[in-house]
């Protein structure tokens, strides 16, 4: 995906998105490893915070992007390895989620290696959140993992419990109105609450 801008010399600016890009909900995005040449198009979502869904290390580069953007990073490094195979952890998956419904976080980007596998496991697991029926959730899932979709990442996005997430979400007072996240409320306890700045880090 590609966007383009007209700058104020009145030239024109492609901006490549990363691959396998897309809007999951308003303020939520999914996509590939962002590279540099991917930082452009990134500016353009006003990006609060980044989940990172893979073990290695942030790039030193992309690390400097996060920070001359106000942008946080949450790191959950979970394993790719296909050869054995390894299991999708639920407690990181949960604490993933946890992050990713906290609308203090939007607009927010999902991304792990392609976009595909451990990003589709969060994406499915929050359309379970948010009430889809399950054969929705698993038919997005399989379009965006293409030929390389993987059964046993069905089996535990169908088997993934959100009963304690929902819990979660009652502790920290959201009220979820409607089918999506467009009609959600999040209430404050008190009124003038004072949010730290967003910087990057590891979860």
């Amino acid at each position: 995906m590609c966007l383009i801008m007209e700058t104020d010399d009145h030239e024109a600016v492609v901006l490549a998105s990363p691959s396998n890009f897309s809007m999951v909900e308003d303020g939520i995005y999914r996509s590939g490893f962002p590279r540099p040449e991917n930082f452009s198009f990134l500016k353009t979502l006003n990006l609060r915070a980044i989940i990172y869904l893979c073990p290695e290390p942030y790039p030193e580069e992309n690390l400097k992007f996060l920070e001359a953007n106000n942008i946080k990073l949450y790191q959950f490094g979970i394993e790719g390895k296909t050869d054995p195979p390894t299991p999708m952890p639920k407690d990181t998956v949960l604490d993933a989620l946890r992050v990713l419904v906290d609308v203090r976080n939007h607009p927010i980007l999902i991304h792990c290696k392609r976009g595909k596998h451990r990003t589709g496991c969060l994406v499915g697991c929050l359309r379970k959140v948010q009430s889809w029926c399950l054969s929705s959730v698993l038919e997005e899932y399989q379009k965006n993992a293409g030929l390389k979709w993987r059964q046993r990442d069905l089996n535990f996005i169908e088997t993934f419990d959100i009963v304690s997430l929902r819990q979660c979400l009652l502790s920290i007072m959201y009220q979820y109105h409607g089918y999506g996240f467009k009609r959600r409320r999040l209430a404050y306890e008190e009124e003038n609450v004072q949010t730290p700045k967003p910087q990057a880090a590891k979860v």
